[in-house]
């Protein structure tokens, strides 16, 4: 059986799954591990508050037991990481979440990073996550575009908006590497860095890219 890298998408918007299938599209290899973008369901159709966080983790929990057999690690691909520890407790396969995989891939490539959010709303989790982790000192900053996870699929206005958010985020907070807050803004990357002259990550990306070398070197 093939061992694969399950990227679970805890919204059930099957566009955002796609623009994730595309993103790590690059990650991929001949010779493996699998990796398979997965849709909760019975996930909202954006993950906007804390209440949208807490409502995934028991059928996302579900959902990774039905392909635990085959899995060579997880990644959540949401910037809450929801049910990040829970699906630690329930696996023995590891478990990126992509805000902290996303965090900690920037803190390699700058000093300072700003967080590029979806929602005003969404700020005050991010603060929380970042403060946890303690590395809120080389944060520089954490704005909104002001932007639900479904309007992100409106090219233009979405990219203006990052555009103007990001240049902000460097000019006005001093950060020298962004993330993207979301895991829906997977295809504006590299438009955003040619545009702002700074790196930005897409964290789904460095969470995969990180599942993808543990299962690797797993039994090495």
């Amino acid at each position: 059986m093939e061992r694969t890298v399950f990227v679970i998408n805890p919204n059930s918007l099957e566009k955002v799954t796609a623009g994730i299938d595309a993103a790590i599209a690059p990650l991929r290899a001949a010779d493996g591990p699998a990796i398979r973008c997965l849709t909760l369901k019975e996930g909202p159709p954006g993950i906007q508050s804390q209440r949208d966080v807490d409502s995934v983790i028991l059928p996302m929990l579900a959902l990774a037991k039905t392909v635990e057999a085959q899995a060579a690690a997880y990644v959540i691909a949401c910037f809450s990481d929801p049910g990040l520890h829970a699906l630690r407790e329930q696996t023995r396969v590891p478990v990126l979440g992509i805000a902290e995989c996303g965090i900690l891939t920037a803190m390699t490539m700058g000093q300072r990073f700003g967080i590029i959010a979806i929602l005003p709303t969404s700020i005050p989790r991010h603060l929380r996550y970042v403060g946890a982790m303690g590395v809120t000192q080389r944060l520089a900053g954490d704005l909104a575009l002001g932007l639900g996870v479904a309007e992100l699929s409106d090219e233009t206005r979405t990219l203006e908006r990052m555009k103007e958010v990001g240049a902000r985020l460097r000019d006005n907070h001093g950060a020298d590497v962004l993330v993207m807050g979301c895991a829906g803004m997977a295809r504006y990357r590299v438009a955003i860095e040619d545009h702002l002259g700074i790196p930005v990550v897409e964290p789904t990306q460095a969470a995969t890219a990180m599942a993808v070398g543990r299962a690797r070197f797993a039994g090495t």
